[in-house]
């Protein structure tokens, strides 16, 4: 299947939203309100998307959109493009570069590209599962040895309790060398990019993972939910450098049992 002109819109797409989300980042006078699952939203956010949505609608009139501040249209199509225009709100909202839009294409409900761009760091990180490039430089993941020399990172340490109670959570960050709260989308693109080793997000939405899917296995890293299932379309997800470590994680998150998940 011969992806380049989507891969040309979704570059297409990066570069125009951030363009337009230069703008208002870091402005202290930004008007934030709450949605009703008691998130926060800006008219950057929603402006964003539209411009995506409207580019998208122009270039492929059939496929079908899922976003964040939208929602969908064209549901059943082929090929569905899933937008997530700011992936880490709370960063943006108090002038933190660790937020980026996450645009991702789907075949028959198959993630088969996605995007991370951080638009004020300059970075684009492209997968398509096989092959991973952070500004058009390949990128692995890096081979780590077990928990104990880890860099482990997740969005909000208060939140597996929240949604995953039970879970061994405290015990693996215990085991890990080194715990940070770079979350959101900024994590994913450190543990591909080979600077992290495992990321955690114990509850997630579609539009926050389907780029996630290429991009870590296009670096030679695993991705699942919290359980070890299939990562998309999921409720959470737990992202690793290697295979050998993503079964260490599963097995510390389950109390110890043995296992590993399934890429």
């Amino acid at each position: 299947m011969d992806l380049t002109p989507h891969r040309a819109l979704l570059r297409e797409l990066a570069a125009t939203s951030g363009e337009f989300l230069r703008g208002p980042w870091g402005q202290p006078g930004l008007a934030v309100e709450t949605k009703a699952d008691a998130s926060p939203v800006t008219a950057a956010d929603r402006g964003a998307e539209q411009l995506m949505r409207a580019r998208i609608a122009q270039v492929f009139p059939g496929h079908g959109i899922l976003g964040e501040e939208f929602g969908a249209e064209n549901a059943g199509a082929d090929f569905t493009w899933v937008l997530d225009p700011i992936d880490g709100t709370k960063s943006f909202i108090t002038g933190v570069p660790l937020w980026g839009t996450l645009i991702a294409l789907l075949h028959e409900g198959r993630p088969v590209l996605g995007c991370i761009h951080q638009p004020i760091l300059g970075q684009l990180m492209l997968g398509d599962g096989h092959t991973t490039t952070l500004n058009d430089r390949p990128v692995r993941c890096r081979a780590v040895a077990g928990l104990e020399a880890a860099t482990v990172l997740t969005s909000d340490p208060l939140n597996p309790e929240r949604y995953q109670p039970g879970s061994g959570f405290e015990p693996l960050i215990r085991q890990a060398r080194l715990v940070r709260t770079w979350g959101d989308c900024y994590g994913y693109l450190l543990v591909a990019g080979g600077w992290a080793d495992v990321m955690l997000d114990p509850v997630m939405n579609p539009w926050d993972i389907a780029a996630l899917v290429p991009i870590l296995r296009g670096a030679g890293g695993v991705i699942t939910d919290w359980q070890g299932g299939p990562a998309y379309p999921a409720s959470s997800t737990v992202a690793a450098a290697t295979p050998a470590l993503h079964a260490a994680v599963l097995a510390a998150l389950r109390g110890g049992s043995p296992g590993a998940g399934a890429t």
